[in-house]
């Protein structure tokens, strides 16, 4: 319809211009004749353009009509009503409300924001220092930090960098005797509670060599002992190492499986540590949970318990261990029990004698009566 348009306009031009050109020829011939042939080769030229358009136009035209009409398909037309069966169908019942259960529904979202904070202290031996690293390798939702400076700072300050790190948890050794003694404080931050222990028999993974492994950012299961239930002090004790040892769900740099597990013992009043990882007996027993084995990855170490604080990194003493030994009574009861043998018969002497004495039998009044 354009071309139409364009080339109906073109030809009342043209006409005009005939009649223009009609009524003055003469005038126009005598005077301006060059001006003539110039414009009569151009309406010539312009005809002719306007003819091709309007036979393209005309073609145009046959052709859309000689097309047969679009039928609609029948697929939309199925679909259609397909979908509408769907809607006045009805909704099949669910006896088990599995559509509103919500423990069965997926989410990826990471909930349990818990972050802990993994450090020492300036002056901690290499066996030592290999042993924060292995819990770091075992914690993907650990935070680094260099070492503390114990000299300078009061041990309250961790706060501000547990703070400035987004961790609620932190996990700082202490090394005494110029790494000769290790203390792990376990603190919630910043409310509180702190937890403080001797770290005794430490062994790392790298040094006992065992066979076992698992794969580097995974979930690891937590097992505690039965007696964890028990006392008051050890299932305050089991909630701490649950929120700083227990990766959180959907944790960014951590894996959706597990394959090892954490194990905390109670022996002799103390915690024992051990690592091990879960694989299957055959591979054919991959998703058979009664057909797993524990093969032990390490690290190992002895926990002994000293206190409890009320406030993180301060604060009351709210629990004590009495059957801690600190190092230095411990070396005045081996020094004891290694004296000379010259003390040792001393006091053999000392007990004969004292028990001589006291088998003595009171004196009777009455044994010189008849004399």
């Amino acid at each position: 319809s354009r071309s139409l348009t364009g080339a109906g306009i073109v030809a009342c031009m043209v006409g005009k211009k005939r009649k223009v050109t009609g009524k003055g020829a003469k005038a126009k011939r005598s005077k301006h004749s060059d001006d003539e042939v110039e414009d009569s080769s151009a309406v010539a030229a312009i005809e002719r353009s306007v003819r091709k358009d309007l036979k393209a136009a005309r073609i145009q035209e046959t052709q859309v009509e000689l097309l047969p009409p679009e039928e609609e398909p029948d697929d939309a037309e199925g679909g259609e009503e397909n979908g509408e069966d769907q809607e006045n169908a009805p909704e099949k019942p669910d006896p088990y409300l599995l559509a509103d259960a919500t423990y069965i529904q997926k989410d990826t979202r990471w909930r349990n924001k818990q972050r802990t904070l993994v450090m020492c202290t300036r002056g901690v031996s290499a066996r030592n220092r290999h042993l924060a690293e292995d819990l770091k390798k075992l914690l993907p939702h650990h935070k680094p930090e260099p070492k503390f400076e114990k000299n300078k700072t009061q041990f309250f300050e961790l706060n501000e960098i547990c703070e400035l790190k987004s961790c609620n948890n932190c996990l700082f050794f202490e090394a005494r005797k110029h790494g000769k003694y290790l203390y792990m404080w376990l603190a919630r931050v910043p409310t509180g509670p702190t937890l403080k222990f001797q770290v005794l028999n430490v062994h790392t993974t790298g040094e006992v060599r065992l066979a076992g492994n698992c794969l580097l950012g995974s979930r690891p299961l937590l097992q505690f002992d039965k007696e964890f239930d028990g006392n008051p002090f050890l299932r305050l004790v089991k909630e701490m190492f649950i929120q700083a040892f227990g990766t959180p769900r959907n944790h960014p740099k951590s894996k959706p499986f597990h394959d090892h597990i954490m194990c905390f013992y109670i022996l002799d009043n103390k915690i024992w540590f051990r690592h091990y990882q879960i694989s299957p007996e055959l591979p054919a027993d991959m998703h058979d949970p009664e057909r797993q084995q524990l093969t032990e990855i390490g690290p190992r170490f002895v926990l002994d318990p000293i206190r409890v604080l009320a406030g993180s990194f301060c604060g009351q003493t709210i629990y004590a261990n009495k059957f801690y030994m600190t190092p230095t009574a411990l070396r005045i009861q081996t020094k004891q029990s290694l004296q000379s043998p010259y003390v040792k018969k001393l006091q053999s002497r000392m007990q004969l004698k004292q028990k001589k004495e006291d088998l003595k039998l009171p004196e009777d009044p009455l044994d010189e009566v008849f004399v």
